[in-house]
């Protein structure tokens, strides 16, 4: 398991019934990165990701 496995697991259990939308995702990811900015890659990254799943040019 990995580190970030416990994170993810306490979300799911905390915050897995509820539905959100891309839009609030995102200004949760924004709103992370003003409080630390030393994660703006990794967040950038991922936010990429995310916006490409269904993208048959990006694999």
């Amino acid at each position: 398991m990995y580190f970030t496995d416990r994170g993810i697991e306490e979300l799911e259990a905390r915050r897995g019934e509820e539905e959100v939308t891309l839009a609030w995702l995102a200004e949760q990811l924004r709103t992370f990165v003003d409080v630390h900015p030393e994660f703006e890659v990794p967040v950038e990254r991922f936010a990429t990701w995310l916006a490409r799943l269904d993208d048959p040019d990006d694999e």
